[in-house]
């Protein structure tokens, strides 16, 4: 696979992305835990990587669309890979919580 093309407006983009998650304190999209903001870009497991919703590899007439961006862990974006976004069913009929923690 070659290098991923990039331009200055998706920089922009991609920075603009980030200070909103950032400032939002956005969970990962895969996981939904807390993402650690404090930490450089993709230097940790927990720290911030950008995703895309669908994978560059297999869309990549999307690389560069804000609509498709995604906060992530590091560690979940790279487990993730190229395969497409979980799809589940339907919705859950009640929210489900650990009762003991209550």
């Amino acid at each position: 696979m070659g290098a991923r093309k990039t331009t200055r407006a998706f920089e922009k983009d991609k920075a603009a992305f980030f200070a909103k998650c950032r400032a939002e304190h956005a969970p990962c999209w895969i996981c939904g835990q807390p993402i650690d903001y404090s930490v450089p870009k993709n230097t940790t497991d927990d720290s911030y990587s950008m995703d895309h919703f669908l994978p560059v590899s297999t869309h990549p007439d999307m690389q560069f669309d804000p609509a498709g961006f995604r906060p992530s862990h590091t560690n979940c974006n790279r487990a993730r890979g190229n395969k497409d976004p979980y799809q589940p069913i339907g919705r859950l009929s009640r929210v489900w919580a650990d009762e003991s923690a209550m």
